[in-house]
């Protein structure tokens, strides 16, 4: 069957932020894919950009490798790709005029493709494929081949006579384990690798154990997988698990689900397969608080080498995440956040700032939980309008300048809020100030009371107490001022 070059248009280089963290994932949607194309017949190769520079790089990889179909399918596990960040989108269309000029069919399968796919074709893509795409693609790859009609494909947008003609969107797949394993070996693990030594910390790949999300927070939008949620198998992540170590001696993994373990027992079916195969890692997860605190998923999570859970606490205000459809409560941060630090377990925090009506008493409360609380990191954002939620709705006639950030770093807000962004950058600076500096306090009170738990970490945030206790009072005064608009 036909050539096929598979690639992406994720570049870690052109986002700044998260390519100096030095923790860089493959695309496994992308590998996914190729592996279904595969082992249906068709001969596939990937072009890994995450580590690249340029989209030029393509070139001379389409010039020798001459496929027929260049497939842009980018990584639906990755929540950057979810955002839809211009650098990548440019990178994408680069992408496009390179295929299209070594006379590839072009096709792209993307969150930002299937919300602005007329953006896409006007570029030159060939074919957009909406939402999940490994079933389209191959049925879009066939027809092709064997010069058969495409006009009731499901799933497909294309230009036909100079209009664009928008195909019946295509169920997602419920039985993931007929997914073979992601073609792993398309990747240059090693690579990734060298990359994660220099951040000091243990090297990670990212597995995901499920599809989609079935709750409604009214401003996170589901482009790819929707509002359904399968999961694979147990057995079919522990044997993926058993792959990975042996081949390539990775023993810690990034559970990259919207919701880990949301299946009624998937969790304590996961812990006994592991013990079965005698398999010990470490992982982390995102997770919900109001699911973590049911029977004993925690326990059994611990059990199985769970080391850190990123939860959705977004703020301590119950307007704000009732205003959102969040569906958890304070309460519930609180709890869960207790339960698992009591279990040894890193607790993490998503916070959010910048949604609508939030006022001064709803960030103070946000901050106020951060201190109490005292997570072991946090991730601050600024309410981030994606196509196909209530809240883009809400807020799309201001999205007439900037609909989308340049990057993850970008922290513009792109429609009108209580504040301008220039509050919010410096609200988001000021808040993981304000967490550092009661991290080295709490550390200082534990040299104090247990000087031999010290660490060499420990150590280095007191140190940088001089740093952080001035910084955030003048902060705070900067902020007080653009409270006022002076």
């Amino acid at each position: 069957m036909s050539k096929i070059l598979f690639s992406h248009s994720y570049y870690y280089k052109l986002d700044p932020k998260q390519w100096k963290n030095k923790n860089p994932f493959p695309p496994l949607g992308t590998l996914y894919a190729a592996a279904f194309l595969r082992e249906n017949g068709f001969e596939v190769s990937l072009f890994d950009t995450n580590l690249l520079d340029s989209p030029k790089s393509i070139q001379p990889i389409l010039h020798r490798t001459k496929p027929k179909f260049l497939v842009i399918y980018d990584d639906g596990f990755n929540y950057l790709t979810k955002m839809c960040l211009t650098n990548m989108r440019q990178a994408c269309f680069e992408m496009i005029k390179y295929g299209k000029n070594h006379n590839c069919t072009v096709i792209v399968c993307s969150s930002d493709s299937t919300d602005h796919y007329h953006k896409y074709l006007e570029k030159g893509a060939d074919f957009i494929l909406l939402g999940e795409g490994e079933i389209t693609l191959l049925e879009l790859l066939k027809s092709i081949d064997n010069n058969q009609t495409i006009d009731d494909l499901n799933g497909i947008v294309f230009k036909k006579n100079d209009a664009v003609q928008v195909n019946k969107k295509r169920e997602v797949q419920q039985v993931l384990d007929e997914f073979p394993m992601p073609a792993w070996d398309l990747v240059n693990i090693e690579d990734y690798k060298s990359v994660w030594k220099r951040s000091h910390q243990e090297f990670t790949l990212n597995i995901a154990t499920t599809r989609g999300c079935p709750y409604k927070c009214n401003w996170c939008a589901k482009p790819i997988y929707g509002n359904r949620y399968n999961a694979h198998s147990p057995e079919y992540i522990v044997k993926q698990i058993d792959f990975l170590q042996k081949e390539f001696g990775v023993n810690r993994f990034w559970m990259c689900d919207d919701i880990f373990g949301l299946k009624p027992n998937w969790v304590q079916e996961f812990n006994a397969k592991l013990k079965e195969k005698k398999l010990k890692i470490n992982y982390y997860i995102q997770s919900r608080v109001d699911l973590l605190l049911k029977e004993d998923t925690i326990d059994c999570l611990t059990e199985s080498g769970l080391e850190e859970v990123w939860v959705g606490a977004e703020s301590a205000s119950q307007k704000i995440l009732d205003a959102m459809d969040k569906g958890t409560t304070v309460e519930q941060i609180y709890k869960a956040t207790s339960i698992l630090k009591s279990k040894k377990i890193k607790v993490a925090f998503f916070l959010q700032f910048g949604y609508l009506n939030e006022n001064q008493e709803d960030i103070t409360k946000t901050i106020a939980m951060v201190k109490e609380l005292m997570p072991d990191n946090i991730g601050i954002s600024v309410s981030y309008p994606l196509p196909g939620t209530k809240f883009y709705d809400k807020v799309k006639d201001d999205l007439k300048l900037k609909s989308n950030w340049t990057d993850s770093d970008d922290f513009d807000m792109m429609f009108k809020g209580t504040y301008n962004s220039v509050y919010y950058r410096k609200l988001q600076r000021f808040v993981h100030k304000e967490f550092r500096k009661s991290q080295g306090f709490q550390n200082l009170r534990q040299l104090l009371s247990e000087p031999s738990s010290i660490s060499a970490a420990h150590i280095k945030s007191i140190a940088k107490l001089g740093y952080y206790i001035p910084t955030t009072f003048l902060d705070a005064l900067f902020l007080k001022k653009l409270q006022h608009g002076k």
